[in-house]
């Protein structure tokens, strides 16, 4: 169609003037050259404009007020991607979370085009996250976040003036996001001290969390759930009125907006000394006290133990091809403890994992009769062994372990999943796969202080793979 062709020709201009910009570095005026042919060849040759606007009902705009209005809206939304791309990932992931929530609309709705769009955004963006998270390996630049601001200000125009126009008018407000409101509030900053609007200055969110001590991972990590928050109201609230999207919007803006400004103001800086003296700060009592600082990877330790042994007892029935992997598993374990030579800790993780899995899944598909009416028990243990992983890293100033922002995409992308299924099978399959996460990274903790094969893990390992292949074959 020609929407298509106009997309795919917008997105190669703005990959052109963004790598030209990456190697030349260009004046903004250039900058916007390039956008404008972009914005203008959707809107008037592929005849994409916004119709429908908030608070005016079901009336339409003319085009003469709806074509300008676009094109100034998307640019304005290219330039707030292309702006929040300061920090590691932060740009991709952000995106990434806009991009799912309208893939998943485009889905409810039957809106083909928007999906495959969305979705190949989001298996471009997951690879580059990769190795963009911080501390990156590649850099998008302006010829990646310009093209992801594009795509994503033409896919929420399309599904929510074509695919379904009954969507509230104010719905892209959500669906974009934090970067819209970011980049309005730098250009009232930057008037307000008399700057020119498009120069560039350190007053997004992202440089003002940095200055008030925050590391670039924690900063990255905040704008995340502050943009998935966004993006989970727009999944859930998409035909509430205009007023409600939009207060809610503003308000959850104004509290982020005003927290800062207020702890720029007292002077607040979260890491001023080193990690030990940071956390001595935060928990003095606690380590003050070598066993109370060793508590949490214990609790962890003791958690995983008890939750992989006891589903391997509980479970109401082990199947055959469950018992036989669990004896080739059991094998491979005992040969890395008892032969030192084949000794492999990476043997071991992998070995692990898959153990993990077996437990998940019997637990998860052959739960006990007296835990079927006990699910909160598993959520409360869960919730603890969560706690218990948080406080290990917090309170270990020799750990290398860090959970890093596309973990926290990986879980929010997981806990999404598990809102939206409305499917009894798709959400028992989301649980399965948050309680691997959560055991995972539990596992990955613990086996970074392994110093031999022969430790609480492998017994662990060894213990249930023997009560699971014992349980299914006798």
């Amino acid at each position: 169609t020609p929407l298509v062709y106009s997309f795919i020709f917008g997105c190669v201009v703005l990959l052109v003037f963004g790598v030209w910009d990456d190697a030349k570095e260009l004046g903004h005026y250039v900058k916007f050259v390039g956008q404008f042919v972009a914005v203008i060849a959707v809107v008037y040759f592929g005849d994409l404009y916004v119709a429908h606007f908030p608070y005016i009902g079901l009336e339409t705009l003319p085009e003469s007020i709806g074509k300008p209005f676009t094109v100034i809206a998307l640019v304005g939304v290219i330039n707030a991607l292309n702006h929040s791309d300061g920090l590691d990932g932060l740009a991709g992931g952000e995106s990434l979370l806009s991009f799912g929530a309208v893939a998943y609309l485009a889905y409810l709705y039957g809106g083909l085009n928007v999906m495959i769009i969305a979705c190949a955004m989001i298996g471009g963006i997951f690879g580059f996250l990769r190795f963009n998270s911080h501390p990156a390996r590649v850099f998008m630049g302006d010829g990646g976040s310009q093209v992801l601001g594009f795509s994503l200000g033409v896919v929420v125009v399309l599904l929510t003036q074509e695919v379904n126009p009954v969507l509230s008018p104010a719905l892209p407000l959500l669906l974009i996001g934090l970067p819209v409101i970011d980049i309005l509030a730098v250009f009232f900053l930057r008037a307000k001290g008399g700057m020119n609007l498009f120069r560039a200055t350190k007053n997004h969110i992202h440089h003002r969390l940095l200055e008030l001590g925050f590391h670039h991972y924690e900063s990255v990590m905040i704008i995340y759930s502050v943009q998935a928050f966004f993006v989970l109201c727009a999944i859930l609230l998409p035909y509430e009125s205009d007023i409600l999207i939009t207060a809610l919007y503003l308000l959850v803006s104004a509290l982020v907006f005003i927290s800062l400004t207020i702890a720029e103001r007292r002077g607040y800086c979260l890491h001023r000394t080193s990690r030990a003296a940071q956390n001595s700060i935060a928990l003095p009592a606690l380590l003050s006290d070598k066993r109370l600082l060793a508590l949490p990877m214990q609790v962890l330790q003791t958690g995983v133990s008890i939750f992989l042994i006891g589903a391997a007892l509980t479970a109401a029935e082990v199947p055959k091809d469950i018992a036989f992997s669990a004896i080739l598993l059991l094998m491979i374990i005992a040969t890395l403890v008892l032969v030192p030579p084949l000794a492999n800790l990476f043997l071991l993780r992998l070995v692990t994992y898959v153990s993990i899995g077996f437990a998940v899944y019997l637990s998860t598909s052959y739960p006990p009769f007296w835990l079927v009416e006990q699910r909160y028990l598993v959520f409360l243990y869960f919730a603890v062994l969560v706690a218990a992983g948080f406080l290990a890293v917090r309170m270990s100033p020799e750990t290398s372990f860090q959970i890093s922002p596309l973990d926290l995409l990986v879980v929010i992308v997981a806990i999404f999943i598990s809102i939206i299924s409305d499917d009894i099978e798709r959400s028992a399959l989301t649980w399965m796969a948050l309680q691997m996460i959560a055991l995972f990274y539990a596992i990955e903790l613990i086996l970074q202080r392994v110093k031999s094969m022969r430790n609480r893990v492998s017994g662990t390992m060894l213990a249930m793979l023997s009560l699971i292949a014992a349980r299914g074959l006798l």
